[in-house]
């Protein structure tokens, strides 16, 4: 009866639009369903650097090289701090950050689609930021009205420093648009590469069980449709601008419904891809997280017990008073 009381309580805060902390009473699935979307943003950001890695040496200016270098590094920082944020929520499971990490490496946590794909040309470097960057913006600013208080606040930071980066995605894109024929068809190449996986990005149209929940908690505020059709509303003029087409013979808006029309994307295909790992660049960038992982565990040791070490020497100066 306790726990229906308080479950009453924590709906009705819930409705009235009121924020949940990390100290605050949750259900165990509203703890859940937070841990595995956390998770999953997290580790999202830190795979989604390395497609954008692999261009930091090839990048054809100094200036644009340290401008993907600073992109990259604000990514990882992104997934450092929504670790965090999982970190405490799993803390009653005993799990830290050296477990959400590895759940990746074990096949345990799935990260986006996008993200599993080639990046075989400077376009592709540019056209993630414009377009993958982009419609992360749209998701995750649906989110900062997150009923969970401590994601919003993140993600208020997040949001803005993605705002950048599409920034300078759309500069890429814009120079490559502006540029000779070899260029242009470059571009055109690389969005005819990602213009299917950002259909896909956004989810199916009929949410699972775990998402249709968020939105009961308020979570999440939107569904998927939703945020892919305002992507399609937002990127199809700024494509058509640039003088490139779309790589899709369904694409419409309907005049009654004002809802684009599209070709749905291979669910299958990328559904696997993501579940079992096995896209283009999966195995490759999972082997450079392994990597980076076993190679900075050190650093990680070396922290741990510094932090340690300090928190002794708290104890026994409290001790000694």
């Amino acid at each position: 009866m306790e726990d229906t009381g308080r479950m009453a309580a924590f709906m009705a805060r819930i409705e009235s639009g009121e924020k949940i902390e990390a100290t605050d009473w949750m259900p165990e699935e509203y703890r859940n369903l937070l841990i595995k979307q956390i998770h999953m943003h997290g580790i999202s950001e830190i795979m989604g650097a390395y497609p954008e890695k692999e261009w930091v040496p090839k990048a054809p200016t100094i200036r644009r090289k340290l401008a993907l270098n600073a992109k990259v590094q604000d990514e990882i920082g992104h997934g450092q701090m929504l670790l965090r944020l999982a970190e405490d929520l799993s803390r009653p499971y005993g799990r830290g950050r050296e477990e959400l990490m590895d759940d990746v490496l074990d096949g345990r946590i799935k990260f986006h689609n996008v993200f599993h794909m080639e990046a075989p040309t400077w376009a592709d470097a540019g056209v993630i930021g414009f377009l993958v960057d982009g419609g992360a913006i749209i998701t995750q600013a649906m989110l900062l009205d997150s009923s969970y208080a401590p994601y919003a606040r993140m993600l208020k930071r997040i949001v803005a420093e993605e705002s950048f980066h599409m920034q300078h995605g759309e500069a890429v894109v814009l120079a490559l648009a502006e540029g000779n024929q070899a260029q242009r068809e470059m571009l055109q190449g690389a969005i005819n590469r990602w213009w299917a996986p950002m259909m896909f990005f956004f989810g199916p149209t009929q949410m699972g069980k775990s998402a249709e929940a968020m939105m009961g908690y308020r979570i999440r505020t939107k569904t998927n449709e939703e945020l892919r059709q305002k992507f399609i509303n937002r990127y199809v003029p700024r494509i058509r601008a640039l003088g490139m087409t779309i790589p899709d013979a369904e694409l419409r808006l309907d005049p009654a419904t004002q809802e684009w029309h599209y070709s749905q994307p291979d669910w299958e295909l990328y559904n696997a891809m993501v579940r079992n790992n096995t896209g283009p660049r999966s195995q490759a960038r999972l082997a450079l997280r392994r990597q980076a992982h076993v190679d900075q565990r050190w650093v990680r040791e070396a922290m741990n017990a510094a932090a340690q070490r300090i928190a002794n020497q708290g104890s026994e100066r409290q001790s000694a008073m």
